[in-house]
């Protein structure tokens, strides 16, 4: 599947924008860096500064001025911060939101202002159609993208229903929707909670009654670390194979999960074993930056930055040996970031299959 978002992406972040216009890049940095959902918007914080570690503190040859603003997951303080960065800052990129819940309320006056804004995290399937705008281009994907390829993934798998869970916002919505795109057994149940919940009680109670033989669930933060945690307390991953998006099986939730992970799937367009330069640099430098292995959020940060600074580098006529790209490549062989973005002549992120234990990765596309 080719997510519209990302097909714009290399294209529109070449002609469209104006930013790297000037002698300099003001970047706002707005995300989610407290409270429940603060340690995502931190790891996407702190991938993004590494990157501008990693070149120099400039993208495309540019000093960076960056403004670091908390969002607390609330539209309405964000919705200020906008403005503040909008008015008084005069950011020429926004970037880092982590909630769609939080995005969609903000993106209007983002792009009325002509400011380019970057997604780290979520894809809003309007922005994916008839709301599409030059200036709105995302690295991680179409919000229905993973959830699609795990739920053709499971039909393969030959299961006969799917209890299907979600946490109700917009990305949780989509997800869920996304799922069902490529599922085509059986929806024994679908439950959607309040984003934040921690207790899911009721909710196993019915996954139980529902006699489900696979889970499916978009949980956020430590709502999938909770709802891993009481399904297998309740002895249900015995009966019912676990499905999820990727961050709800990369390495903070492993961590935090431990045994319960055994036999749990997840998609996802990023995992720490990619096999190429620029990501054994990321994951090898974020470790020793930071102490801890980079999530998939912390990638999605990364890889912002990178990808300013290779449309900045293309904007200033930079030689494309100085930029890292080899003499002869075409843009279908382009690597920006951690991953390597296929254009034919559009981008195409293809999915990977992890599985828990010893993180087997299959990768295809779908």
């Amino acid at each position: 599947m080719k997510s519209d978002l990302m097909k714009t992406l290399l294209i529109g972040l070449l002609c469209c924008s104006s930013a790297f216009a000037a002698d300099k890049v003001k970047v706002g940095f707005l995300s989610t860096l407290s409270g429940p959902g603060g340690a995502l918007g931190v790891d996407i914080h702190d991938g993004f500064q590494l990157a501008l570690k990693h070149v120099n503190g400039k993208l495309g040859g540019l000093p960076v001025e960056l403004s670091v603003l908390d969002d607390q997951m609330n539209p309405d303080i964000g919705r200020q911060a906008t403005e503040r960065l909008i008015k008084r800052d005069h950011v020429d990129v926004m970037t880092g939101m982590v909630f769609s819940n939080v995005l969609l309320p903000l993106v209007p006056a983002i792009l009325n202002s002509d400011t380019v804004y970057i997604s780290t995290n979520t894809g809003p399937a309007d922005y994916a159609g008839e709301k599409c705008n030059k200036n709105f281009f995302v690295v991680s994907w179409q919000n229905e993208d993973l959830p699609a390829a795990m739920g053709k993934y499971v039909t393969e798998k030959g299961h006969k229903s799917v209890f299907l869970i979600g946490a109700n916002y917009p990305g949780g919505r989509e997800s869920i929707t996304g799922f069902k795109r490529y599922y085509k057994g059986k929806v024994a149940d679908e439950v959607y909670v309040k984003l934040g919940q921690l207790d899911f009680s009721a909710e196993l109670a019915q996954a139980r009654v529902s006699k489900a033989d696979a889970v499916f669930f978009f949980l956020p933060g430590g709502m999938g670390v909770s709802f891993l945690k009481q399904m297998a307390g309740a002895g249900l991953t015995k009966t019912m194979t676990v499905y999820t998006p990727g961050f709800s099986g990369d390495q903070d939730t492993i961590k935090a999960v431990g045994e319960p992970m055994v036999g749990l799937f997840n998609a996802s367009q990023w995992a720490s074993d990619l096999d190429n330069a620029q990501n054994v640099k990321f994951v090898n430098d974020f470790e020793k930056e930071y102490g801890r292995i980079p999530t998939m959020y912390a990638s999605q940060g990364y890889d912002a930055a990178m990808l300013l600074d290779w449309r900045g580098a293309r904007r200033q006529g930079q030689d494309r040996r100085q930029r890292g790209i080899p003499q002869g490549a075409s843009r279908s062989q382009l690597q920006v970031g951690t991953r390597r973005l296929q254009v034919q002549p559009e981008p195409i992120s293809d999915p990977e299959l992890l599985h828990a234990p010893g993180r087997t990765r299959q990768t295809g596309s779908y």
